[in-house]
């Protein structure tokens, strides 16, 4: 083990045997997993782990966790447990197939639909992660999978076989147990709801990825509804005496989406159904079409053969859309995303610390908490307050790696106002000419979407470097064209941003556009920022700027990935240099010699 590794595992022991909360960055290359999973494995502790991604927890459970346990000689009991949707199941599978070949009947969607068939006779586990063939974003998997509303529960004639029961059976019998940030929180939710437990009782909870931990609470903690999730719930209850109704609901969302054509993205629902009359007026139209469904369905003879968590939806569904008509806001904030098939009502509750201390005092597990990227400037402050996390004991160990001697960190000269019309095109040219001194083998990460296609745009007609540009295939197989190409440009936004692996020569240059400020016309950080001016903080300084550095760090991660790994990093945002605040992100980085000069970018990929 490095030195840093068995530092981290020496720490993540005593917290575990002192019963201590610990929180433990652990920069790129220190080998955070097996710091924490070995002594958890010797504790003999019922012990759970909790990612942000579905991605870490398979490569936990199918690589990391075997390995150690051979070097450890011992038998753990260890198990995964996803969500429901990641579960096929069975009984939507006979009854659904060929109803949903009916929509999309396609040599390919038939071909992904035997995939599936031909699967379920053999797979032990139901998880769709494992059929490689059909990738987990297809559409196919909405209608072989389940979700808690469609669920027949104990009335299902596949129980006995049902893979997400089996899950939860192994779950329970599981000494150290692999699950996400997601299904954690839901378990939470439903015990505080008093309706049961999702996970079984445990000694101690490692968070990994526990940077995204608070933004997973306030994706979960809350409600939503979809224009087509409600669509397809009426479809599915499939009345066809009813049928005049729901074609008046589509027609009355589609009113409200041309009315909502000038509030375009995200925004506060009081800042459109509160003072918008025209949207107003159209949102109580499907409310009132939804709510004569809902009265005329209970009065047909159909009604009493829908399972009950059908039945159940409806009204959930009907009492959603009532409380946004009426904009009940209580420690929460309603807002509204337009789509390009429809939008999504959130209701996002806010105080996601008190609802974290809630869960850890009545769970009373030890915890312990671990990213790559949780402290600015070694501060670890932020994270702290996010959870209202005291008396903890706060570690951090730099990479391993020899930034000094692998990376170059460059500070364009000159560069415009990021506000400026003139910012993008300056952009465009210095990304361009890095891109020809790295021979490709270059991120180019972005902001924003807008920023990307422009990018994009500008880049096609003046590179023959090959470009991989997000949305224009999934991402798993973007990344594996672009390692395949050796030369590729890959442009991203977020989703680059981390959990993104590319070693060697191919990706020698990692360029970003701006620092990654939360959008202030973000309706979630809007009601934050709130928040913190009625505490008496300041927003910028206690929540858009460490928010902003920690993210600068993943971003910036995913340039040095291995001992042997060289590379260029660009930033180039000026006020960096221009700014006060720019020293916290500058001195959150992996120490590296900063340049201001091109000529030494061409140096250093010249050698």
């Amino acid at each position: 083990m490095r030195a840093s590794q068995w530092e981290m595992a020496l720490a993540v022991e005593r917290a575990l045997k002192n019963g201590r909360m610990l929180v433990a960055e652990a920069e790129t290359g220190t080998g955070k997993s097996f710091a924490y999973l070995v002594p958890a494995l010797a504790s003999g502790m019922k012990i759970q782990v909790a990612t942000g991604t579905r991605h870490l927890q398979d490569q936990l459970f199918h690589k990391d966790v075997p390995m150690i346990r051979s070097m450890l000689g011992q038998m753990h009991r260890v198990d995964l447990l996803k969500g429901r949707s990641n579960y096929l199941c069975l009984y939507r599978l006979d009854q659904g197939g060929h109803q949903m070949l009916s929509w999309q009947s396609d040599a390919a969607a038939e071909a992904r639909y035997q995939h599936i068939r031909r699967w379920a006779g053999y797979t032990q586990r139901g998880d769709i992660a494992e059929l490689g063939a059909v990738p987990e974003t297809d559409v196919i998997w909405r209608s072989v999978t389940s979700t808690t509303e469609n669920c027949l529960g104990n009335d299902c004639p596949r129980l006995t076989d049902c893979f997400v029961q089996k899950a939860r059976k192994r779950a329970q019998e599981a000494d150290l147990l692999v699950i996400n940030h997601h299904l954690l929180w839901a378990h939470w939710a439903l015990k505080a709801d008093g309706l049961g437990e999702l996970l079984p009782a445990a000694d101690a909870v490692i968070i990994d990825e526990a940077h995204q931990f608070a933004d997973a609470g306030l994706q979960f903690l809350g409600e939503h509804l979809a224009s087509g999730a409600l669509l397809e719930l009426l479809d599915e209850v499939g009345a066809s005496s009813l049928a005049p109704i729901r074609i008046a609901l589509g027609q009355a969302i589609q009113i409200f989406m041309q009315h909502m054509q000038k509030h375009p993205g995200r925004i506060e629902c009081r800042l459109v159904l509160g003072q918008d009359a025209e949207v107003n007026q159209a949102f109580a139209a499907i409310v009132d079409h939804y709510s004569q469904y809902c009265l005329a369905m209970v009065q047909t003879t159909l009604y009493e053969t829908l399972a009950q968590p059908v039945r159940e939806h409806m009204q959930d569904m009907l009492r959603l859309l009532q409380r946004f008509s009426v904009l009940d806001e209580q420690d929460s904030v309603m807002w509204l995303e337009v789509h390009r098939k429809g939008f999504t009502l959130h209701e996002t509750r806010l105080d996601i610390a008190s609802a974290f201390a809630q869960a850890r005092k009545a769970l009373r597990s030890n915890w312990i908490f671990t990213s790559a990227t949780l402290s600015v400037a070694g501060n670890f402050d932020h994270f702290c307050r996010e959870l209202a996390l005291h008396d903890v004991d706060t570690h951090r160990w730099d990479s391993p790696f020899d930034h000094a001697q692998q990376a170059l960190l460059f500070l364009p000269p000159a560069m415009p106002d990021p506000a400026s019309p003139a910012y993008a095109p300056a952009v465009h040219a210095l990304a361009l000419d890095v891109v020809q001194m790295a021979r490709g083998r270059t991120f180019l990460l972005f902001t924003s979407h807008q920023a990307l296609r422009a990018a994009a745009d500008y880049l096609r007609e003046r590179t023959d470097y090959p470009l991989f540009v997000q949305g224009t295939q999934p991402q798993a197989a973007l990344l594996e064209a672009f390692r395949a190409s050796g030369c590729g440009v890959l442009l991203g936004t977020y989703s680059f941003w981390e959990g993104v692996d590319v070693r060697g020569e191919a990706l020698s240059c990692v360029v970003i556009d701006k620092l990654p400020f939360a959008s202030p016309g973000d309706p979630l950080t809007q009601a934050r920022m709130r928040v913190l001016r009625e505490k008496g903080l300041n927003p910028f300084v206690s929540f858009q700027l460490p928010q902003a550095v920690i993210a600068l760090k993943q971003g910036a991660g995913r340039l040095i990935r291995d001992i042997h790994d060289r590379g260029v990093l660009v930033l180039c945002d000026p006020r960096l240099t221009q700014k006060p605040y720019g020293q916290q992100f500058l001195k959150s980085l992996p120490p590296m010699p900063l340049t201001r000069d091109i000529s030494d970018v061409r140096q250093f990929f010249e050698n």
